[in-house]
């Protein structure tokens, strides 16, 4: 289940690792990522799961990272959620 509050927090993230010029806003949970933002190349992965580890106090291993992942904003906050509950 993702909260509101995460999504906001991952759309945060998002902006400022990736150094986007799009607003919170037009960042939904259907919102594609890999493949459809070309700041989100390998160099920005690296910024994006830095910045996501440091935020929400998790840690992503090499093995969780993959398509899947960084499909929509709605993927990346339902993995962050998941991680965040796992503690």
């Amino acid at each position: 289940m993702t909260t509101t509050a995460t999504m906001d927090d991952v759309r945060a993230v998002l902006i400022g690792a990736l150094e986007l010029t799009l607003t919170p806003e037009e960042l939904n949970q259907d919102t594609p990522l890999f493949g459809a933002l070309p700041e989100l190349d390998s160099f920005g992965v690296v910024a994006l799961v830095g910045a996501l580890e440091d935020r929400f106090d998790i840690t992503i291993e090499d093995d969780e990272f993959g398509a899947e992942l960084f499909e929509t904003v709605g993927s990346l906050t339902e993995f962050v959620d998941a991680k965040r509950a796992a503690g």
